[in-house]
């Protein structure tokens, strides 16, 4: 009996080796995605983009504002005039941070009083502000130290959290799945059907039925599109009526965004679903895309900390963009203006892929 399961292990390993795809399955992926995660998959905090609204003319504003920008941990990407800017540049997440120093501050380091500043944070993603509020404050206490080396410290870094003030990680975590789990979806819907098909074996019978290849890839589409939608708001009915998020931005502009982001899944799927002879290969597709695209997309940790290279393969994933969409309804009423940079590069890829969905369903479909 173990002679013939031996026999049967070695045959079905022979098998999956002799088969080219199988082989580059097994071994071009693993390789792929250890270099992703473990360049993209970093939770340190460094070259945070900080903005310094300074309104203190003095030597000490200018010496504490000198030590933010060596820091290995900040980068001073603006200097705003005023509580406006400021608030935009948060708004728009084009900094992580505001450093605040008010007039009196040279005059209350000097006069030996306790001078005070402040750090305005945005609190989306709340591990990665907490963080920044440890770094800054261990900054603070090092120019203060350096100042009165026998004193407690006469400098107090008021911090505040906007638009996560109690820092709750669920209202990082739930926006977030409502683009991750409803792609993850739509892809494998999608992928499914034309596999479903061969397997089955009722491909060569809608290869002669009157659809078009165009009918066949819209009547594959749609449904991949609608259960998509569902998981979504699957997703937000359970943060807002379970877990009691708010919800303070645009309902419309959150349905535009999804039914973008859903064709742009949709066109994966289709693809990798031309391509596989079978479910197990379509599901297996999806898992090969789907790991990496995520760890790509800033749903764990930023795509500021990523290496270029690793950052700039972000830039071609669909979930990156809907991220923002997604936190931005939630957390924050995002200006139209700020959701359009994240949309039109989704539909831009959404076109693309399918794009490539139609041609491979047409070779598919001969």
């Amino acid at each position: 009996m173990l002679g013939r399961i031996l026999a049967l292990i070695l045959k079905e390993l022979a098998t999956l080796w002799q088969d080219p795809k199988t082989r580059a399955v097994l071994l071009v992926p693993p390789v792929v995605q250890v270099l992703i995660f473990a360049y993209a998959a970093s939770f340190d905090v460094t070259h945070v983009r900080l903005a310094v609204w300074n309104e203190d003319a003095g030597a000490q504003s200018a010496e504490l504002v000198r030590r933010f920008a060596a820091s290995p941990a900040f980068v001073v990407a603006a200097t705003p005039a005023g509580p406006q800017a400021a608030a935009a540049l948060l708004d728009a997440r084009d900094v992580a941070a505001v450093l605040h120093v008010p007039q009196d501050f040279s005059a209350d380091v000097l006069g030996g009083r306790t001078a005070r500043v402040q750090l305005l944070l945005d609190a989306r993603r709340s591990n990665t502000a907490l963080l920044i509020s440890g770094y800054a404050s261990a900054i603070a206490l090092r120019y203060a130290a350096d100042l009165h080396p026998t004193q407690p410290s006469p400098l107090v870094v008021d911090t505040r959290d906007w638009f996560n003030p109690t820092l709750d990680p669920q209202w990082f975590i739930l926006p977030g799945l409502v683009a991750v789990l409803s792609l993850l979806m739509a892809m494998l819907v999608a992928a499914l059907s034309l596999a479903r098909e061969r397997e089955l074996g009722t491909f060569e019978q809608m290869m002669v039925t009157p659809l078009r290849p165009l009918e066949i890839l819209v009547g594959k589409a749609v449904p991949a599109v609608l259960v998509g939608m569902l998981e979504a708001h699957i997703v937000i009915a359970a943060a807002l009526l379970w877990f009691g998020l708010p919800f303070v931005g645009s309902v419309a502009l959150l349905e535009a965004a999804l039914l973008v982001y859903m064709l742009a899944g949709v066109g994966v799927g289709l693809a990798i679903s031309a391509v596989a002879r079978t479910q197990q290969q379509a599901m297996l597709g999806v898992f090969i895309y789907a790991s990496p695209a995520v760890v790509l997309s800033g749903f764990a940790s930023p795509v500021e900390n990523m290496p270029a290279g690793v950052a700039w393969l972000s830039v071609l994933d669909p979930i990156r963009y809907m991220l923002v969409i997604a936190r931005g309804v939630f957390l924050q009423d995002i200006p139209f203006a700020a959701a359009v940079h994240s949309i039109w590069p989704m539909a831009a890829i959404a076109a693309g892929l399918m794009l490539a969905a139609t041609l491979a369903v047409r070779r598919a479909l001969g």
